[in-house]
């Protein structure tokens, strides 16, 4: 029985790039988090594509499989923009049950929708839809099969602009010109791990026994697969956050350690914001910076701190916890070229214990709940006028250079993270 559609946008970035500028169009493309040579490809055109170059492709490398490639900075509100609209346009034809990604959405089929010519018969009109409505350039592959994994493993079989049925009739041998990588969630470690136990091909995969492939994953998730592998229905829950994190790479001008500095504060800001939308307390920061100590040490390295700390939202006291980790040894990269923040040990809001000798930080002589309600209406603010409206500053210097980035498991939220 056929209960999922599962539409994958093609090239997503380069995609809707092309779309906005008619003059990219049928040229080769890609799309890079910074305009710097060491950067890496996020996205590549087809047309770049056929030049060898992937997504994890460095710039320079690029350039030098194809002298004529076009290079476009990302624009990631413009690609969340895009997605909304594609998500909308999408649930008007058929529910979508999991928006897996920016570019990746698995719907629901039910009732006569599980017949295949049905199911294909939509997918058609999905695809008709999104050429109107979105643009020419934004194609889809579309897979549609028994469960999520196997109709996104369907999707992947024909690209760009494909339409693919799995049937659980045709189960396994549909699977077996696949190698081990293909299969969503396995990667090269667990391929290892699959190889210790010896499975080397798809098909010794599906043949294995539940006990087997449970402790080649380690626990259920193996189980889960042995299912999934069958055709049968398996939704996972999904996961309540477990850290809020953002990163950037900084652009030439930016590698040095005030620059680096401001980049953090901005981050951690955004960061916070986040902590604060989605209802959670933090009880530990990670600060890291990669680069290299300076001409004579010129070795990658990267410094790392870790604080632990009484659960808070506080923008102020954990920008006063960042400058901490910043004096024990984070300034000594002398290079910097990337930087990132991570909160973790979330405790949602529901759990939060207030602190009776809480530390007013950088806002003495307001109490926790007057220093709360002036956080939200900080953001309050931020969300109605726009990015930037009010902020710390301590980030002043890197108000432009820690833009939103895309993380391709998670949507960004344009009104917190701008």
């Amino acid at each position: 029985m056929l209960r999922v559609l599962f539409i994958d946008f093609n090239a997503y970035f380069a995609s809707v790039e092309q779309q906005l500028d008619a003059s990219l169009r049928g040229e080769p493309v890609v799309v890079a988090p910074v305009m710097a040579e060491s950067s890496c490809c996020i996205a590549a055109s087809y047309e770049a594509r056929g030049y060898g170059i992937r997504t994890g492709t460095r710039i320079s490398e690029a350039r030098r499989l194809c002298p004529k490639l076009i290079v476009r900075e990302a624009r990631p509100e413009l690609y969340v923009q895009m997605h909304h609209r594609a998500v909308a346009v999408v649930d008007s034809l058929v529910p979508v049950l999991r928006v897996m990604s920016i570019d990746e959405m698995a719907c629901e089929l039910t009732g006569s929708w599980r017949a295949p010519e049905r199911a294909q018969w939509l997918a058609q009109q999905i695809k008709q839809r999104l050429h109107d409505e979105l643009g020419a350039c934004l194609k889809v592959s579309i897979g549609i099969a028994p469960n999520i994994l196997l109709a996104k493993q369907a999707s992947n079989m024909h690209k760009p602009d494909g339409l693919t049925v799995i049937t659980r009739e045709e189960l396994p041998q549909r699977l077996f010109g696949l190698v081990l990588r293909d299969i969503h969630g396995i990667g090269k470690r667990l391929e290892r791990r699959l190889q210790a136990c010896g499975i080397h091909t798809v098909e010794q995969l599906c043949a294995a026994p539940r006990d087997l492939l449970r402790t080649a994953w380690g626990g259920i998730e193996g189980s889960a697969m042995y299912d999934k592998l069958r055709g049968e229905w398996h939704l996972a829950p999904e996961v309540e956050a477990r850290s809020i994190s953002h990163s950037h790479v900084l652009p030439p001008a930016m590698r040095h350690p005030e620059a680096a500095r401001a980049v953090l504060h901005r981050l951690l800001q955004k960061a916070a914001m986040r902590l604060r939308r989605q209802g959670f307390y933090a009880q530990a920061l990670q600060v890291w910076v990669q680069g290299h100590l300076g001409m004579a040490l010129p070795e990658a390295t990267t410094a790392m701190r870790d604080l632990h700390f009484q659960e808070t939202q506080d923008t102020a006291m954990l920008l006063r916890l960042l400058d901490l980790a910043w004096g024990n040894g984070l300034a000594a990269v002398a290079v910097p070229q990337q930087v990132g923040v991570l909160l973790h040990e979330l405790v949602p809001h529901q759990q939060h214990t207030p602190d009776l000798f809480e530390d007013p930080g950088e806002l003495p002589g307001l109490t926790p709940r007057a220093r709360d309600d002036l956080l939200r209406a900080v953001d309050a603010l931020n969300q109605r006028f726009g990015r930037n409206a009010v902020y710390f500053a301590t980030s002043h210097e890197a108000i432009e250079h820690a833009p939103m980035r895309i993380a391709f498991s998670r949507i960004p939220d344009l009104d917190s993270e701008a």
